[in-house]
């Protein structure tokens, strides 16, 4: 078995792989001021970036998901790995040997199994870019030469051949040091009646990466007559690889999508391969399965959701193309980009299209033209008999009930009134009224009713103007006992902003600030927090390593709730303009006078309850605590942090 990772090891994979390099391999960030960045939370559904991510201090967090922690963190919930897996993939991405405290340095055989698989695919990957080298590849050869890609562009896409034989690659693993358990777990291999034999043989390969450029799977093209499999062949569902959930391409078109603002949906890998090779490098595809939700996240994502993205679907002109068409139009909203759809001349696609007309067409072709909301009304309307009152009724009806399903109001009003173009009727109102009759009626019958899905701003969204979390994700936070956090209290946001730059600016609160107590604290969740800062060593701790101090209140916190708040607390942005000294001092007194008059007031109030029943030295120590406090709170309104 192996023993827990060195301390020292962990701690520096976490400060040599940058929080902002990882996450920026699954989403898209920008400038959110203060030095943190911003994006579209991967861990659930929202319409505006909560998710922020502070480089300088190796955190991230969401005040949508109260998800947060840092970038070994961010990893294990992306990826659902351990954390020895997690901490073994970064250190090999950083260069950084292992040491194990029970011994050995990272043997292999000690690695989870998601590392095993990865490492798996990519030797498997090694061994059929080889193979499409050997005389029996020459099919293969010819197949990609025929379709316009020299070895140049099979070298680039990392194209292979896997050899015809029953277990050449399953032999080769072994001798790797691959169990049979896992290739047959990786989907590489397969059951056979002797044991483990090739799953791919005698086909055209390309490798499937996920978001961060790991090869999770395989799409494998026929090639021979006498295969008797379909034309496709991919990878089954294993633990690393989900069909609805892997986008062909997206490791090599990541970049541009996100700079670009616009992604280009294609139907197959050697389309993939035309559109980069012709200079459209936001290509990519699905592999084997209908466009989705998951693949909308992934790019959404990417895009952004700014007013410029723009996504641009090539399907083929026939009825298989028409109806994936009509499945892209139904999850539309779910982007809050702007959706078109490129038909070429003749159903081409565009490999077929490149090598007929060239790379200029296939640039001409994926220019935004006709959006897909545009199309499939004009499929649905065209499969009647306009030149009828009833053909054109039903046009009506089947095509108003999907323009319905449009959530934001003013774009619905505007795609009723071409709609009644389409349809040749004149009375355009007429047509936007049926349309939210409807809308009305689908929401009475339990539709979500959830606002604008183009951007609308709702509960989950970024931090409001005065610098705190939204009221939802403060309220989320409160799993201590207490009443709920609320930023209009005074004390609360005096409170939040303390602990803030205790997390954030430690030296400026810092000797200070380790003298209060969690009791000075009027909100459960913010004396968890003052009780982590002290269990991890005080505040005085951050003015060497602020990571390790972070990591280590983080590490104190109780509960995942707890955790959550620290990670909220130290990237969230000040409500002060100018974060000084005079600014910290003004907060530490803030909360130590509202704590002191709050003594007052109980001791006066414990004395008020019992009368005359006090003995006369408990009376005496109460009147001398008051006077004490009440001289105290005098010196702080005078010489403010000068009387800490």
């Amino acid at each position: 078995m192996a023993g827990r990772i060195n301390d020292d090891d962990v701690k520096a994979v976490r400060d040599a792989v940058p929080i902002d390099s990882v996450v920026s391999e699954y989403l898209q960030l920008r400038n959110a001021g203060g030095g943190n960045l911003k994006g579209l939370c991967p861990f659930h559904d929202e319409k505006s970036p909560s998710f922020q991510v502070s480089p300088g201090k190796g955190l991230f967090h969401c005040f949508g998901c109260q998800e947060g922690g840092d970038t070994i963190a961010f990893v294990m919930k992306i990826d659902h790995l351990s954390f020895s897996e997690t901490v073994e993939r970064l250190a090999a991405k950083a260069g950084i040997t292992l040491r194990y405290e029970e011994g050995g340095y990272n043997p292999s055989h000690q690695r989870g199994e998601r590392i095993r698989l990865i490492e798996a695919h990519q030797a498997a990957a090694d061994f059929y870019v080889r193979a499409l080298e050997s005389p029996e590849a020459e099919i293969g050869r010819k197949f990609l030469a025929e379709r316009g890609f020299d070895q140049d562009a099979a070298t680039h896409f990392r194209v292979g051949y896997s050899p015809a034989g029953w277990d050449h690659l399953t032999r080769y693993l072994r001798g790797k040091g691959f169990s049979d358990k896992e290739l047959i777990t990786s989907g590489l291999s397969q059951d056979g009646r002797r044991g483990p034999i090739d799953r791919f043989r005698g086909r055209l390969m390309w490798p499937i990466s996920d978001t961060a450029g790991e090869i999770v799977g395989f799409g494998a093209r026929k090639l021979r007559d006498d295969d008797n499999g379909p034309k496709y062949l991919n990878t089954p569902e294993t633990p690393i690889y989900k069909k609805s959930q892997v986008l062909y391409g997206i490791d090599l078109a990541k970049k541009d999508i996100a700079k670009a603002s616009r992604a280009v949906v294609v139907e197959g890998y050697t389309d993939v391969m035309a559109c980069h090779l012709a200079g459209v490098t936001t290509a990519i595809a699905t592999c084997g399965t209908a466009f989705g939700n998951d693949h909308i996240k992934i790019l959404r994502r990417l895009l952004m959701d700014n007013g410029s993205a723009r996504v641009i679907f090539t399907f083929d002109g026939d009825s298989a193309g028409q109806k994936a068409a009509l499945r892209a139009f139904e999850d539309d909203q779910k982007f809050a980009a702007e959706t078109y759809i490129a038909i070429a001349p003749d159903n081409m696609d565009p490999c077929d299209l490149r090598l007929a007309k060239g790379d200029d067409a296939v640039r001409d072709l994926v220019e935004p033209r006709t959006p897909l909301f545009e199309f499939a009304l004009r499929q649905i309307v065209g499969r009647y008999d306009l030149e009828t009152p009833a053909g054109r009724a039903s046009a009506l009806d089947e095509a108003a009930a999907v323009v319905a399903k449009i959530k934001t109001s003013s774009v619905q009003r505007e795609v009723a009134v071409q709609l009644a173009g389409f349809v040749g009727i004149l009375d355009q109102e007429f047509v936007v009224h049926r349309v939210a009759q409807l809308a009305r009626w689908s929401r009475d019958k339990g539709g979500d009713g959830r606002g604008d899905a183009r951007g609308g701003r709702g509960p989950g969204g970024p931090q409001d103007r005065r610098g705190g979390a939204p009221q939802q994700a403060v309220q989320a936070s409160t799993a201590p006992s207490g009443p709920a956090l609320n930023l209009r209290s005074p004390a609360h946001r005096t409170e939040r902003e303390l602990l803030k730059l205790a997390l954030q600016k430690p030296a400026l609160v810092s000797p200070a600030f380790d003298a209060y107590g969690a009791d000075e604290f009027t909100a459960p969740p913010y004396a968890a927090v003052r009780q982590c800062i002290a269990e991890a060593g005080g505040a005085e701790r951050g003015l060497g390593d602020n990571r390790e101090y972070l990591v280590a209140v983080m590490d104190a916190a109780p509960n995942n709730t707890v955790r959550s708040l620290v990670t909220e607390l130290a990237v969230e942005v000040f409500m002060g303009r100018t974060i000084d000294e005079t600014y910290a001092g003004m907060q530490l007194v803030h909360v130590r006078l509202r704590a002191v008059d709050r003594r007052i007031n109980e001791v006066q109030g414990s004395l008020a309850r019992l009368g005359s029943n006090v003995a006369p030295d408990d009376l005496a120590a109460a009147q001398n605590e008051v006077w004490v406090l009440q001289q105290y709170a005098q010196s702080l309104r005078a010489r403010g942090a000068d009387a800490l």
